[in-house]
């Protein structure tokens, strides 16, 4: 593809390298933002349900991804969707399907907290094949596409370079209450602050990722998270050179849920580190 720049539906400029199913991605992505914009400004009148302990669905999620399946539908009529609230859609191609997280730091947003995002990843024969992950109040989009390469905006996006845990700044997310139990967490937790620069938890699975990504975390590890959560970060954090496996090394991040990503050089290092804490936790 070309390498010169263009203007996307919000006026942004962008690489042209942009294929024209990430800029369908992005466009959705925006125009289901600026609801939840509009509400993030108004979250005290928001009409909030339960749908499990700790874990809130709102009005604005639902306008969300009513918005973002209609737009994506509208652009590629044939594809499924695996979406957070609406359950699975069957499209007539069944190599492609969309898999949504309209809102990702939903309880952060409810308790206006500045930090949540919209999440859509394309799975292409059983492998994510396309990303995007936007935020909209800092309008940070991070996009990728297999082969393509990995973005912020129009800057393309590298892991960091960093080597020793003594200097790594880590993510995490932490269980809570209506998520499978880990009573190893806290050993784990333990055992990164004592050894890394610094640990961090902000809410947003999806961010998380692309934080690894765009190099400003050096890993992050969790549990227990649905498909719709990582999908995108998962072709986001490839792309920008990131290694990615399941806590205990596997490829069964996306059916386990459990997920750990790092710049690779202190992959195994912390993997090892999490190992250890987890097993002194059990005995």
């Amino acid at each position: 593809m070309p390498n010169g720049r263009a203007t996307d539906a919000r006026g942004r400029t962008f690489l042209s390298r942009r294929s024209p199913l990430v800029t369908v991605m992005a466009n959705a992505a925006y125009k289901a933002a600026r609801g939840l914009v509009r509400d993030f400004g108004e979250v005290e009148q928001l009409q909030v349900s339960r749908k499990g302990p700790a874990d809130f669905v709102s009005s604005s999620d639902l306008k969300a991804e009513e918005t973002l399946v209609e737009e994506l539908h509208r652009a590629r009529p044939n594809f499924g969707f695996l979406l957070e609230e609406g359950g699975t859609v069957k499209g007539t191609d069944s190599s492609n399907r969309w898999i949504i997280d309209p809102l990702d730091g939903t309880t952060n947003f409810l308790h206006g907290v500045p930090h949540f995002a919209i999440s859509i990843g394309l799975e292409r024969d059983g492998k994510m094949f396309a990303g995007v992950v936007y935020d909209p109040l800092r309008d940070e989009i991070f996009t990728a596409e297999t082969g393509n390469g990995a973005y912020l905006n129009a800057k393309r996006l590298r892991v960091s370079a960093r080597a020793q845990m003594s200097d790594a700044l880590i993510a995490t997310g932490m269980p809570f209450k209506g998520r499978a139990s880990h009573p190893e967490y806290p050993a784990m937790i333990e055992a990164v602050t004592d050894s890394a620069a610094g640990i961090r938890r902000f809410g947003s699975a999806a961010l998380d990722l692309c934080y690894v990504a765009a190099g400003r975390y050096d890993g992050f590890w969790e549990f227990s998270l649905s498909p719709w959560d990582i999908a995108a970060g998962l072709i986001i954090l490839r792309e920008a050179g990131a290694m990615v496996s399941g806590i205990e090394g596997d490829d069964c991040m996306m059916e386990s849920g459990d997920i750990l990503a790092t710049n690779g050089r202190l992959h195994e290092d912390l993997r090892h580190l999490l190992a250890e804490a987890a097993k002194t936790s059990r005995n």
